[in-house]
């Protein structure tokens, strides 16, 4: 492999790491947020804004941290003959079908672009009580499944290492 690749798949495998290490603690976050509702509900006045903000806590932590589980390939898998294949023919079998993800985080990419452009153009707000402005939420959706197109391509230059057996250490 060029080294030019090898720094790539470097680079962003540790970036993925560390985005995905810190947003491991957003359920945290959603988790006090819940809380304080909770209690807001049964000793308080009701808060108009935790439900929705748990909810975009939660869109950012599966949006950011999915590049990070793609790269522990801790994602849901169908292992009906995949588990018993050896690792070159794993590796081979992924070059082909990461081209399915690939057309389906462009296709989100585009989508998610061209939301936040609407969000950030018109200050679009939610439709609830509360009213959030959308674009912090859209922004973090774009950059969410842009890292996750980068560690599909570092996946697919891994992957292409092992098929020709020489893996990337």
């Amino acid at each position: 492999m060029p080294e030019a690749l090898k720094t790539y798949v470097r680079i962003v495998d540790a970036f993925n790491r560390r985005v995905g290490r810190i947003v491991m603690y957003g359920v945290f976050v959603m988790m006090g947020i819940l809380l304080y509702s909770s209690i807001s509900k049964t000793m308080f006045l009701p808060s108009q804004w935790t439900l929705e903000m748990a909810q975009f806590v939660m869109a950012g932590y599966y949006l950011l941290g999915g590049a990070y589980s793609l790269q522990l390939d801790s994602h849901v898998r169908m292992d009906l003959l995949y588990g018993r294949w050896s690792p070159r023919t794993k590796a081979m079998v992924d070059v082909v079908t990461i081209f399915m993800l690939f057309v389906y985080l462009y296709f989100l990419l585009y989508g998610g672009i061209s939301s936040t452009a609407y969000a950030l153009k018109f200050g679009e707000t939610s439709y609830s009580s509360w009213r959030p402005y959308m674009a912090p939420i859209k922004i973090i959706m774009v950059v969410g499944i842009a890292l996750t197109f980068l560690q599909a391509t570092s996946i697919l230059i891994k992957d292409i290492a092992i098929a020709r057996g020489r893996p990337i250490a």
